[in-house]
């Protein structure tokens, strides 16, 4: 989403440093991932000039490998699926039946292959009276289509606020919403059914421990993943009685937003903003081959990452104290502009 200026300003800065030190070319990132798996599990880079903003990421339910993405804002009512072994776009659906999207920030698909897209943000710093939610069916044919979605409105029961991850359950069809804090956040509920009529309160039923940009449920609907800029969290899910179970190796990207299970759940897909932005594919934990920490151990928690800054692994290495520099060197520059 459009961040305030000193938003904005650290994380161009901690974007410079990490993109100038430590980042691997996108195609280098996607040469690394060659063997990682079949269709759909690999990582691959957008190759569609026209998605310059991508806030959201989620593995469609009936065309294999394909990937389902969106514009941040400044675009328009389109989502785009990208074919996950060429990066390129193969379908833009254009919504109707619906307003002007203002910060669309995330997608999920639930059950009966109906997509629930997340126009979430807020410009104006959690000050919007309500949000929107679009539903509509995943087409069975992949080509470009006017397709008309329902939409809903969305209030919190806490009041206004900013929010970048939308998740639905895939087993009960339950939406939740994750809102966006530096200090950590809060898991919100919906109502059982969303309803046209009227506004749909979210309800604070959890806290989140971490500065969120995305979330995804895995297919089975037993495990949460959430992700933010510098780190992530992966949680049982427990019927919503979220339990922390560990960090998740997330890498570092230009401006990290959005992540998806593969559909296989084998895989997480973290995906990052910008033209040409690349999605990188991790190991899952308990999904085929867990996900290990740098101990050797399955990721636990053996430190806390609340600030959201952890020790990335797969395409991108480096030791600890590049975390730490750049995470200092991030809030460092957000207090001297609060100074100024």
């Amino acid at each position: 989403m459009r961040r305030p200026f000193a938003a904005r300003a650290g994380a161009l800065l901690a974007a410079t440093l990490l993109v100038g030190a430590f980042a691997v070319p996108a195609s280098a990132a996607a040469a690394d991932q060659d063997d990682t798996g079949d269709k759909g599990d690999k990582g691959f880079t957008i190759e569609d000039s026209r998605i310059t903003e991508s806030s959201g990421l989620a593995a469609s339910h009936q065309h294999p490998g394909v990937y389902w993405t969106h514009n941040d804002s400044d675009d328009g009512p389109y989502l785009y699926a990208v074919d996950s072994a060429t990066g390129k776009t193969v379908a833009r659906l254009t919504l109707t039946g619906i307003g002007s999207p203002r910060d669309v920030e995330a997608i999920s698909i639930g059950p009966d292959n109906q997509i629930y897209v997340g126009d979430i943000g807020d410009n104006l710093g959690g000050n919007w009276p309500y949000v929107w939610i679009y539903k509509l069916p995943e087409p069975k044919t992949l080509a470009d289509a006017t397709v008309r979605a329902t939409q809903y409105v969305v209030t919190y029961a806490d009041g206004a606020r900013d929010a970048e991850s939308l998740i639905v359950h895939p087993k009960t069809g339950r939406v939740y919403i994750i809102d966006k804090n530096e200090d950590g956040g809060h898991l919100y509920e919906g109502p059982a059914t969303l309803s046209t009529s009227g506004k749909n309160v979210f309800k604070p039923i959890a806290t989140v421990d971490l500065w969120a940009t995305d979330a995804a449920f895995s297919p089975d609907g037993t495990q949460l993943a959430v992700r933010g800029y510098f780190g992530g969290i992966r949680y049982d899910w427990n019927g919503g009685d979220i339990e922390r179970k560990g960090r998740l190796d997330v890498p570092l990207q230009r401006q990290g937003e959005s992540l998806s299970y593969s559909a296989d759940g084998t895989k997480l897909m973290y995906g990052s903003e910008g033209t040409g932005s690349s999605v990188v594919a991790e190991d899952a934990p308990d999904g085929g081959s867990a996900a290990k920490s740098p101990s050797g151990k399955d990721g636990s928690d053996s430190a806390s990452d609340s600030s959201g800054s952890s020790a990335a692994t797969g395409n991108v290495k480096f030791g600890a104290l590049a975390v730490a520099a750049v995470v200092a060197a991030f809030f460092g520059f957000r207090r001297l502009l609060r100074r100024s």
